[in-house]
């Protein structure tokens, strides 16, 4: 699964990694359907998403109750001070590094293990497992979702390995957009200078602006939410402003053109998303404004929607499952939120599902979305006998709402 690049951006693998889903898979009794989202609700010109939104979904249809099994297969691209190969798996120990093992691939084989045991120890399971593969989480404007619960295709309730290993009960999470900003100057050989006329230094120009969204920052920075944090945070959840990406000019030879900007905005539940938008729209105006004939487009090219406290009726039984998977007592339980953002908050807009069950190979020493990123067989294989357990019939029966 690591060897197949499915970073967002662009997104270009999600065929492939389906490929390979329908393989590791279709042994174990799933038949499949490939749903994509149409390119012209996740399609920004010139933004930063290119190839097919496949998603794709397994289902075993035996009359049971359905749960669906949720992963996003995309990851972060790989950044900078890998000394492993990203895309390539690598066991030191019981650690396994590589890019999308903790984030969330290892959770696919946590699955896959739980699905295999159950199968070779003939394990009768109260539920028939709906494994949903989905793209674009990782700060895409339509994540796949968002369409599967919009297009009326999600069963029962679900379970979304996006999240920790740690005894967590889920409290929600903050929403996030992504804004591109490119500003526009005029090309003109390098040695003409800053003369009048002579062509818009687009880099130069956007000093300003960079400076301004510096500054914005610490005001944003300064509210706090009422999202209970995790309980190794220092202080309350708080909002952030990240220049995530800038990158423009060719050559020493040209004055530059073009530069861009990508902006990543979390906010709070608290916070209303068109405000937070308009407060750095309006700075950025601002700035460009005040260089003649500079051009300026601002394109919206991510957004995940906060999601609201998801704790429902099969929560009890999950902490249960976890417990028995990770060795966790009942007291060793908080709920909190996260500054980290989910897509559920669409699953739930469109009254779906309010319940979703939250778990995963996540640690703060796993390094997810940094150099090193890695898991544990220990963790794949806790949370593989967490699964099992809460798909087992004989799992906890009387905190089953779905058993009669």
């Amino acid at each position: 699964m690591i060897a197949i690049d499915t970073t967002f951006p662009p997104g270009a693998g999600y065929d492939a990694f389906a490929d390979l889903m329908e393989k590791l898979t279709g042994s174990l009794g799933f038949a499949h359907r490939r749903v994509t989202v149409p390119r012209d609700l996740w399609h920004v010109a010139n933004g930063p998403a290119s190839g097919n939104r496949t998603n794709l979904i397994g289902e075993r249809d035996t009359g049971k109750p359905a749960c669906g099994l949720y992963y996003h297969v995309d990851t972060v691209p790989a950044a900078p001070g890998w000394q492993r190969d990203p895309f390539r798996l690598t066991r030191e120990g019981n650690a396994l590094y590589g890019l999308g093992a903790a984030d969330m691939k290892g959770t696919i084989a946590a699955t896959l293990l739980a699905l295999r045991a159950a199968k070779a120890c003939g394990v009768e399971l109260a539920y028939d497992p709906m494994l949903l593969f989905c793209t674009d989480e990782e700060a895409g404007l339509y994540p796949g979702i968002r369409y599967l619960a919009e297009q009326g295709m999600l069963k029962g309730h679900i379970l979304n390995f996006n999240g920790t290993a740690g005894p967590r009960i889920w409290a929600g999470c903050f929403g996030m957009f992504t804004l591109q900003i490119r500003v526009k100057g005029h090309t003109v050989h390098a040695g003409e200078g800053n003369r009048t006329g002579a062509g818009i230094n687009a880099i130069e120009s956007a000093m300003p602006i960079l400076n301004a969204l510096a500054a914005l920052k610490p005001a944003i920075t300064a509210r706090a939410s009422a999202l209970p944090p995790p309980p190794h945070a220092t202080g309350p959840l708080r909002p952030q402003l990240t220049i995530s990406a800038a990158n423009g000019g060719t050559a020493a030879g040209q004055v530059p053109a073009q530069f861009d900007i990508l902006v990543c905005r979390r906010y709070m539940p608290e916070e209303n998303y068109l405000d937070a938008r308009a407060e750095i729209e309006t700075v950025v105006r601002a700035c460009a404004a005040e260089v003649p004939g500079l051009g300026l487009e601002l394109d919206l090219v991510g957004h995940l929607v906060p999601t609201s406290d998801p704790e429902g009726p099969h929560w009890p039984r999950w902490q249960q499952a976890l417990s028995l998977g990770f060795g966790y007592e009942p007291e060793n339980f908080k709920k909190w939120g996260a500054a980290s953002c989910s897509d559920f908050g669409y699953v739930q807009q469109t009254g779906v599902m309010q319940e979703i069950l939250l778990g995963g190979l996540g640690r703060p020493e796993s390094c997810i979305h940094s150099p090193e990123e890695h898991t544990t067989t220990d963790d794949i294989v806790a949370l593989a006998q967490s699964i099992l357990a809460y798909l087992a019939r004989d799992f906890a029966k009387d905190a089953n709402p779905d058993l009669s």
